[in-house]
């Protein structure tokens, strides 16, 4: 019950406050502009010009124990614990064939790779090539993301010239 509880916090915090921010922040993804062929189009046709995604920073797991402490009456090794005790049954419940479910934040599943036999007798585990670890995102974290705005990247270093 007390890991069900800390997960409605966790889901709570990560879909209504961007990290380290305390006060109204516009959550903002940030791209980079990249110039490429287009697939499917003719090798001497005009590159074209992308937005790919840009990766600010990563929050570790302390981090993130951290700011759930913040917003709950956990203290921070408490939060560190939830944390840890959540990626221990996480990993049992994956490892038992079950998917987990984080409320309306998503579901964990895993599926396989596999090369296929031309006799069902043949199949067997050496068939699986790999394990994939899966995430499909519920409808709480699609809408928190879809609220998030896009900001053209060069403006992180234009923010960090100023501040010199």
């Amino acid at each position: 019950e007390k890991i069900i509880t800390f997960v409605a916090v966790i889901i709570k915090y990560i879909t209504n406050r961007p990290w380290g921010h305390k006060k109204n922040f516009i959550m903002a993804i940030f791209y980079n502009k990249i110039q490429r062929r287009n697939p499917s189009l003719k090798k001497d046709e005009t590159k074209l010009w992308y937005p790919v995604l840009r990766r600010v920073d990563q929050v570790k797991e302390k981090e993130v124990a951290k700011q759930i402490a913040d917003e709950t009456t956990l203290n921070p090794k408490e939060a560190e614990m939830a944390v840890a005790q959540l990626k221990k049954v996480l990993i049992n419940a994956l490892t038992n064939g079950n998917s987990v479910q984080l409320g309306d934040w998503g579901s964990f599943y895993l599926s396989i790779s596999s090369k296929g036999s031309e006799k069902e007798d043949d199949v067997s585990s050496d068939n699986v090539k790999k394990i994939n670890i899966r995430f499909k995102p519920g409808k709480e974290l699609k809408e928190a993301i879809e609220k998030a705005q896009f900001r053209d990247a060069a403006a992180l270093t234009e923010k960090a010239h100023k501040k010199k």
